[in-house]
């Protein structure tokens, strides 16, 4: 197998050395755009025969889908012609980038001049050069969905419809870090285990029954002797087996109520995380202060400015409950450093360092059953995980890459 890198400041010359090689018709798809539930695999049996292209056409309602790409026009068993770009489409016939071609395109490909609007050499104008040459071009009726990627925008529609045409295939593992939680682990395990696939307790060498109860529930446990908070999380989200990895907390602070936001919201992002600043759904007694929750909307601000080209929006840095694709968590997985509350802020930085999506939801937050929070019960250690937070925020901020 050999390949030509086609490059857009050469992409006349390259692409002609490219349709050089080739001794007979081939078929090519623009890098730049997506198809889903298509009939391309009918392609493989079409006898292009004399015709020197073949070009994939689908019928759209959207004629602002054919303003950003070509339009056709179908004469006689053929295309009549074709317009790049154009302003007023006449028909619905968008033209995409799936195409069957002879080598000897690129005879009109070097006859080209560039176009005026663009300032390069248009294929469509090429194919249009070759009808006004008398050449033949057939149509291939293409069906299914269709997407040009040229925005982000574009990419996360193509993502969201990828994703949610058949989203209840994919399998859903709810990742809980335990340390002496026997108290409260059984309520949250009962909650969650009728909505997904997996509960995963990762028992961070507790002293108590946190173990015996997680199993008694009908969980998966994994007991491992790890550094802290965010190694927990991070062992848990190694071996949990769901495609889409939820962290939920063993304090039963949070509730499966909450679990279809997030995974409605998955739909459009790489991950999806609550936020516990929502005052009407924060629970009279829960462990959201008036400081600690303003000192979280602070440093979340924080985080929007530091980040400011990709416009997150975030007002909780510290709220553990969030949903993260298992793809998008091994992207991040070697930039992980964090071994205690850090992990969290630092997981979100890293999904916006990777220009992954990142999008917060409000969830409801109530008090804890039994014990005290490690990280945030009294004020020393608010501001002891708040350092912690800052110092890593600050540093990732100084990293490259």
């Amino acid at each position: 197998m050999s390949y030509v890198r086609i490059r857009r400041s050469d992409w006349r010359r390259d692409c002609c050395l490219a349709l050089d090689r080739f001794k007979a018709p081939f078929v090519t798809i623009l890098g730049d755009e997506i198809y889903l539930d298509t009939n391309h695999v009918d392609i493989l049996t079409l006898d292009i025969g004399s015709a020197i292209a073949a070009c994939g056409v689908m019928r759209t309602k959207d004629k602002r889908q054919i303003r950003k790409n070509y339009s056709v026009e179908i004469a006689d068993g053929g295309i009549a012609g074709v317009m790049e770009k154009p302003v007023a489409p006449r028909s619905d016939l968008l033209g995409v980038g799936t195409y069957v071609l002879q080598p000897r395109i690129a005879d009109w490909i070097r006859k080209t001049p560039p176009s005026s609007r663009s300032g390069r050499v248009e294929f469509t104008d090429a194919l249009m050069r070759a009808i006004e040459g008398g050449e033949r071009i057939l149509s291939i009726s293409l069906t299914g969905q269709y997407f040009n990627i040229n925005t982000m925008e574009d990419y996360n529609d193509a993502n969201y419809a990828a994703r949610d045409r058949n989203f209840e295939r994919y399998k859903v593992s709810v990742v809980i870090p335990a340390y002496n939680e026997e108290e409260s682990l059984g309520y949250v395990i009962d909650d969650f285990r009728p909505h997904i696939d997996e509960v995963l307790v990762v028992n961070n060498s507790s002293k108590d029954r946190t173990a015996d109860v997680a199993r008694d529930h009908g969980a998966r446990v994994e007991t491992v002797a790890l550094k802290g908070y965010g190694d927990t999380i991070e062992h848990g989200l190694d071996q949990a087996a769901g495609d889409i990895l939820v962290v939920v907390e063993a304090d039963h602070s949070f509730r499966a109520k909450d679990l279809g936001k997030l995974l409605e919201y998955l739909k459009d992002a790489d991950m999806a995380i609550g936020t516990r600043t929502t005052r009407q759904m924060v629970e009279q007694g829960s462990n959201m202060r008036g400081l600690l929750r303003w000192g979280n909307v602070v440093v979340g601000k924080l985080v929007e400015v530091l980040w400011w080209g990709q416009e997150p929006r975030f007002t909780d840095v510290g709220c553990t409950y969030r949903a993260i694709w298992k793809e998008a968590w091994f992207k991040i997985r070697d930039r992980m450093e964090g071994v205690g509350p850090e992990f969290s802020p630092e997981m979100m930085i890293e999904i916006l360092r990777t220009r992954q999506r990142v999008l917060e939801i409000p969830v409801s937050y109530y008090p804890r059953v039994g014990g005290e929070s490690k990280h945030s019960d009294n004020y020393w250690k608010i501001s002891r995980t708040a350092l912690r937070m800052l110092k890593t925020i600050m540093r990732k901020r100084l990293l490259r890459g």
